[in-house]
């Protein structure tokens, strides 16, 4: 059960599947570019995971905002990035670091980092002076340890060491929980109005969720077998 505080109103006209697609991905993606990072229009952002359901939806939101997008990703989803107006990268590549630096010679503005470890450390370095590195993922740090607890506090003391050195920099971590326990009337606020900016879009058509599948809730074993198998380019809902 949700506590009426805790909810929000959804216009009846928008499709419910495209709404659950949208709402986490779209509040994260929303409050990194415009909260966490202030990126304004005529600035430059480079996306990892740019292909992904936060990556897919901070794209778009980018774009409307009149920002350019750098999207780093698998080669595979390179021409439907060039088709959405998105300039690609291989994430793979060694040499990524120096392609970026060839479409945007002064440095980006932003940078947002769903893998961590090296990538985190690459990702600083192509910062503009006065950029923000965003990550909310350390999937890259962790890979093969069994533990998140080291790789997650190595990666906040990286941060704030980063963050403290004389540079203009910043380096940051994005959780879309942080403040929900401690600051509840400003996490709801910020919540209201973010979903409220996410859901006008939707509604005017700016913005559009992948969805790679629906299943009802009798599937739920197939759906989570799908939605692990690392091929998708979407969300999968489940039906009631």
């Amino acid at each position: 059960m949700v506590e009426a505080r805790d909810s929000i109103p959804v216009p009846t006209d928008l499709d419910p599947e495209l709404v659950e697609a949208l709402t986490v991905n779209g509040v994260t993606a929303w409050q990194m570019l415009h909260r966490t990072a202030k990126v304004a229009g005529g600035q430059t952002i480079l996306v990892f995971g740019a292909n992904g359901g936060v990556g897919g939806i901070l794209i778009q939101l980018a774009l409307h905002a009149g920002i350019r997008v750098i999207g780093a990703a698998s080669p595979r989803h390179h021409d439907a990035l060039r088709a959405a107006g998105v300039e690609p990268v291989d994430y793979g590549d060694p040499e990524l670091a120096d392609r970026v630096r060839s479409l945007a010679p002064g440095g980006v503005d932003a940078v947002f980092d769903n893998i961590g470890g090296e990538t985190t450390r690459t990702a600083w370095g192509l910062l503009a002076r006065g950029g923000t590195l965003v990550t909310y993922a350390i999937i890259g740090a962790v890979a093969g340890t069994g533990s998140l607890g080291l790789p997650f506090l190595k990666a906040v003391g990286q941060n704030l060491w980063w963050s403290a050195l004389p540079n203009g920099k910043r380096a940051t971590f994005y959780d879309l929980w942080a403040g929900h326990a401690t600051r509840k009337a400003r996490f709801r606020r910020h919540l209201e109005e973010d979903l409220g900016h996410v859901l006008a879009l939707l509604a005017e058509g700016a913005l559009q969720p992948a969805i790679a599948g629906s299943y009802p809730l009798t599937e739920v074993s197939a759906a989570l077998t799908l939605a692990e198998s690392r091929t998708l380019n979407g969300k999968i809902v489940l039906v009631p």
